[in-house]
């Protein structure tokens, strides 16, 4: 597995090289954004870590640059800043993980694995949920047939829904499921999420998909 570290610190950006090579994974450093966005859009990497603060280019511009290059290696961000509105724009994006300095390397080391086993089991069969289908390998989503577009998060957000239809899920399974988190306070992220999502799954169609458990979480199941 080939990792790309951008970071411009380079006491971070070698702390970060010698952990995960000592995991076993190959690492290339930039110190950049306009470097990371050159490297990061040849594809031969399975993960990228991106600072947020970069000279040349900020990290969440590069990202979205990657993404409209139809980029789909998975993103994890490294940031200080740790608001709501922070996190959400790093999703917003088009990264799949958030992860604000500073961190503790085991947590590193567990949401870079988490991000590779998710891409890897990304490769299957597309799924279906009534007359929704989304393709895990293109990451496209249709519902009767339209197309419908989602960001990485908003996506990754959905098919844990479909691989888990007619089952409550509480916030705190899909914050570890979805972003591998599991304190309490990013609860309110899953709720902005799950309200992006109904709006693209949902509106326009007389049958809604999405249902709030009330106490519990949210189910992705059809009215009976």
């Amino acid at each position: 597995m080939r990792i790309l570290v951008v970071e411009d610190e380079k006491k971070v950006a070698g702390f970060i090289k010698r952990g995960l090579e000592e995991e076993g994974l190959s690492v290339d450093l930039a110190e950049d954004g306009e470097t990371g966005l050159t490297l990061g859009a040849t594809g031969k990497y399975d993960l990228i870590l991106m600072d947020v603060m970069l000279p040349k280019m900020d990290g969440l511009s590069a990202i979205q640059s990657l993404r409209e290059k139809n980029v789909s290696t998975p993103i994890l961000c490294l940031t200080a800043k740790d608001t709501v509105e922070d996190i959400v724009a790093g999703l917003d994006c088009g990264s799949d993980d958030y992860l604000t300095k500073p961190f503790a390397f085991a947590e590193l080391v567990s949401r870079v694995k988490a991000l590779i086993r998710r891409n890897a089991r990304d490769r299957g069969a597309e799924l279906l949920f009534a007359d929704l289908r989304i393709d895990p390998v293109s990451h496209k989503v249709w519902r009767n047939d339209k197309e419908i577009d989602l960001t990485s998060k908003e996506y990754a957000l959905l098919e844990y829904f479909m691989r888990n239809p007619n089952q409550a899920l509480t916030r705190t399974m899909i914050a570890e499921q979805v972003w591998d988190y599991t304190f309490d306070t990013f609860t309110n992220i899953i709720d902005v999420y799950v309200n992006y999502l109904r709006k693209k799954i949902d509106r326009g169609f007389d049958t809604k998909l999405i249902h709030t458990v009330r106490g519990v979480g949210y189910m992705l199941r059809e009215p009976e």
